[in-house]
């Protein structure tokens, strides 16, 4: 049957009387949408690395860290292997563990030399081990860098030979109890992985959990449009963040203004991040002074955040 304009509005008044009234009382209530579980409470957890902290040791040192609640060392990863023991010495005791391992590997993942690739993944295996006798988070490692010649091209097929060796790695990371953690560098020092969310895809295509990536506030500056932008790319899979002064990546606060990180930490607190954020970077004036300082504007920025 044909309804004309005329009676199908009044068939609708009617329609809608019935159910302001109750007349499809019967029909149950559509079950409420369940909503997502909210991110971890995010945290602040910062970390050095070994040259950050004055010291002639690492027992004075993480004396500093500690005087400054400072809770993650990260430590090179060349050479890791005959360092275990004297590292877990000096942190007995200490509220301070070990967070990422810096690189250390020897060759490149994207070499088109069999040889040095193997060179990459032995070392890099190596340095997985120790970390996770350490209780490392992750060992990081960077692709290629924009020396490291003659490389694979920028393909496809490129991008699935690197999913394929870091889903091996990932494997023998989480043997160990750790993770590889993939760094994206800026233009001036890689040509491969420059923004965080080419880093989290990859991690997302993999889909393994010993394969994460990271942030690092400099390359950042220079490759991203948003640092919140970036670090809610990544999401579930960030597992590291490095921070310096944006200008000269030297000590956060040493560059003025130019540092401002609040931006990112809002993005970290918006996924839940709480693993650690570390301080790569160097330091044009006396440590002693210029570390506590750069600390307390980086506590006050996240509270800002």
């Amino acid at each position: 049957m044909t309804l004309d304009r005329r009676n199908f509005i009044k068939t609708s008044l009617v329609g809608t009387a019935l159910l302001s009234a109750g007349g499809l009382s019967h029909i149950k209530a559509a079950t409420p949408v369940k909503k997502d579980k909210p991110p971890t409470k995010a945290k602040l957890n910062l970390s050095f690395q070994e040259g950050i902290p004055p010291g002639q040791n690492l027992n004075e040192k993480f004396d500093f860290m500690e005087k400054h609640g400072v809770v993650g060392f990260e430590p090179g990863g060349r050479g890791l292997k005959n360092r275990i023991k004297e590292i877990q010495t000096a942190l007995k005791g200490r509220n301070i563990k070990v967070s990422a391992i810096c690189a250390g590997f020897d060759g490149f993942i994207l070499s088109t030399d069999p040889a040095i690739r193997k060179q990459c993944r032995d070392t890099m295996e190596e340095i997985i081990a120790a970390a996770g006798e350490l209780g490392s988070t992750g060992v990081i490692i960077v692709p290629a860098f924009n020396n490291q010649v003659p490389a694979m091209p920028h393909t496809q097929e490129t991008r699935d030979f690197l999913c394929e060796q870091f889903n091996e790695m990932g494997n023998f990371a989480r043997q160990h109890g750790t993770t590889v953690i993939f760094e994206p560098l800026n233009r001036k020092e890689a040509f491969y992985l420059r923004q965080v969310g080419d880093a989290a895809s990859i991690c997302r295509d993999i889909n393994n959990r010993g394969v994460r990536c990271m942030g690092d506030f400099w390359h950042m500056t220079w490759e991203e449009n948003s640092d919140m932008g970036a670090f809610i790319s990544a999401g579930e899979y960030l597992q590291h963040v490095h921070i310096a002064s944006r200008k000269r990546r030297s000590m956060p606060g040493e560059d003025g203004t130019a540092d401002n990180y609040v931006n990112g930490f809002r993005g970290l607190k918006m996924i839940g991040y709480d693993k650690y954020v570390s301080f790569e970077c160097g330091c044009q004036g006396d440590r002693n002074t210029v570390v506590p300082a750069a600390l307390e504007l980086l506590r006050k920025q996240w509270d800002e955040a």
